[in-house]
């Protein structure tokens, strides 16, 4: 019964979560905005609120900041590995399309959150300033320069034609009627991994990479492929590097909130977890970097096989 509700909570989750995205980009079709600035911080944002408020609810409330520390980093893999497996499908659109060089700068940032983090696990960096982690000060500097360079990007115009009757008042309605269901739903998961992972014998990070990783993930899945079936491939990129930078700066947040250690690493397969992310991104700035036929097929494959590590370590 209980994983029966999981799936129902899940699938409540991305329907939410993708209506919120369709309200964005009527925004983005409403308005001047780059899509770098709507792929990378608009609709990350919006698909990254399972992240938020599961990371919140398993600290805050639950105080298991191992699940919060799985569901970041098993979110930023699993996102990687989705997107690595779509571009194996959309090779040609993913060539041709646009991508703007800001997602490059972003993953590097990403980096060195990961690095942040494997200086924390190793206790190098592991110095905190009134109850707040130097590693969270440095991960908030990273996000601030990533909204800058996603910012910078010039607009262009749309060539699809906005037939939507509504205007944009009534969007911002709607995606704040949505986001709420959003937050509901994702409160509750956390409360179901939880007892998933104690019925499962399963540690905090792999249950938090496993349930609530691959759960809060979904979103960014399903509106990667439809921006790659619109031959959308620089908001698709922007959603999930985005996405991933922005789980990071959740971290920090929830960092403030918690009255405790949120950089818990006491379960082994949250480290191999972080090191398989690590591992993956230069792969993800190669493929940006160098796309042609081999980057795109041995990169995919590579970061594909980060994530089949973590699962099989």
């Amino acid at each position: 019964m209980i994983y029966l509700l999981y799936l129902l909570v899940a699938a409540g989750v991305v329907l939410f979560s993708v209506k919120a995205s369709d309200y964005v980009d009527l925004l983005d079709k409403k308005t001047s905005l780059s899509g770098a600035f709507i792929g990378g911080i608009m609709l990350s944002a919006v698909t990254s609120l399972p992240e938020l408020f599961t990371s919140i609810s398993s600290t805050v409330l639950i105080h298991q900041p191992g699940l919060c520390l799985g569901n970041i980093l098993g979110s930023d893999l699993f996102n990687m590995a989705m997107l690595s497996f779509f571009l194996l499908i959309f090779a040609r659109t993913f060539r041709e399309g646009k991508l703007s060089a800001s997602h490059r700068v972003v993953t590097v940032f990403v980096f060195v959150c990961y690095l942040v983090m494997i200086l924390n696990w190793l206790g190098i960096l592991r110095i905190q300033f009134l109850s707040i982690s130097l590693s969270s000060v440095i991960i908030v500097v990273m996000y601030i320069l990533s909204i800058r360079y996603m910012s910078a990007e010039d607009s262009e115009d749309s060539d699809e034609e906005d037939t939507s009757p509504l205007t944009v008042p009534q969007i911002a309605v709607r995606f704040v009627l949505v986001s709420i269901g959003i937050v509901v739903l994702s409160i509750a998961i956390t409360y179901i991994t939880d007892a998933i992972s104690i019925r499962l014998h399963l540690g905090q990070g792999m249950a938090g990479a496993l349930f609530l990783g691959i759960a809060t993930s979904l979103p960014e899945a399903s509106s990667t492929v439809a921006l790659l079936r619109m031959k959308n491939v620089d908001i698709a990129f922007g959603n999930i590097v985005g996405s991933n930078i922005f789980n990071f700066i959740i971290m920090a947040v929830v960092d403030i909130l918690y009255r405790g250690s949120v950089y818990d690493f006491s379960d082994p397969q949250t480290v191999v977890l972080m090191l398989c992310g690590a591992a993956a991104l230069p792969l993800m700035w190669i493929m940006m970097k160098f796309r042609n036929k081999a980057t795109q097929v041995i990169c995919p494959l590579g970061i594909i096989a980060c994530y089949l590590a973590f699962l099989m370590g």
